[in-house]
């Protein structure tokens, strides 16, 4: 886990997210990422000398698959506290509204029921598992479906729940993450979702790859982009990058 909070070390203080007296809700779908930033608070907590507190919260969204209780085991077998706010944002967009494309419906939905229950349980602040990767392909999908050169920033403040949403992965490689999981022996619950695996986001993850497989460094040339534009001019590739996996651009992403 040593690079996993090093590089958190990096975007915590580079982008100054967490302050003495925080309170953060920590966003824990099951996903391998959101697994793994629950388990890494609470270690980054030791690692560093500010009196913050952090709660796991998962968003239920009514799928009969889902598997909150293995999320809420693992929760408790490392001593956080979870909370799971049930909704039925699957059965409003999958079988009253029946939305073709139901991915942005779910999203507003679904961070709308995150945002709401952690100001109801003193948060002001949430905090996203969001990677490198995720960066990348948020600013392709800009480019690709809006004509705009634009993602995420590590820290947003959202005026209309007033809490603040930080990233500390976003210095992360999705293969760092698949490793520290292995070695850390953390589970991971897939997602019920039937739209799993058939998004927009999807198809440019296999997209960014086949950009690596072109070019390895393709990440540093992208990031180099956005800090350009002048929009998010302190992100900084991380020095040890290692070198892409170049895979097949017919697989399907991770």
């Amino acid at each position: 886990m040593k690079k996993i909070l090093g590089a958190m070390r990096k975007a915590c203080e580079e982008f100054d997210m967490i302050q003495a007296g925080d309170r953060i809700a920590v966003g824990v779908s099951g996903g391998k990422d959101s697994m793994l930033l629950l388990y890494a608070m609470g270690l980054y907590k030791k690692y560093i000398r500010k009196a913050y507190t952090f709660i796991g919260l998962t968003v239920d969204l009514g799928f009969s698959a889902f598997n909150a209780a293995g999320i809420a085991a693992f929760a408790d077998s490392i001593g956080v506290e979870l909370h799971i706010e049930k909704t039925n944002i699957a059965q409003i967009v999958f079988e009253t509204r029946k939305e073709k494309n139901p991915c942005a419906l779910c999203s507003k939905m679904r961070k709308g029921a995150f945002y709401a229950a952690a100001k109801q349980l003193g948060c002001n602040k949430a905090a996203f598992a969001h990677n490198l990767e995720d960066v990348l392909e948020t600013l392709l999908m800009g480019l690709l479906f809006e004509g705009r050169l634009n993602t995420f920033a590590p820290v947003t403040y959202l005026s209309r729940t007033d809490i603040t949403l930080i990233r500390p992965f976003i210095y992360l490689e999705e293969k760092e993450i698949l490793g520290a999981l292995r070695r850390g022996d953390i589970p991971v619950y897939k997602n019920p979702c039937p739209a799993d695996g058939f998004t927009k986001r999807a198809e440019v993850h296999t997209l960014l790859n086949t950009f690596l497989c072109i070019n390895p460094n393709a990440k540093k040339s992208m990031l180099a982009a956005i800090r350009s534009a002048g929009n998010y001019p302190l992100f900084h590739l991380p020095p040890d990058m290692g070198k892409p996996v170049c895979r097949d651009p017919q697989s399907s992403p991770e």
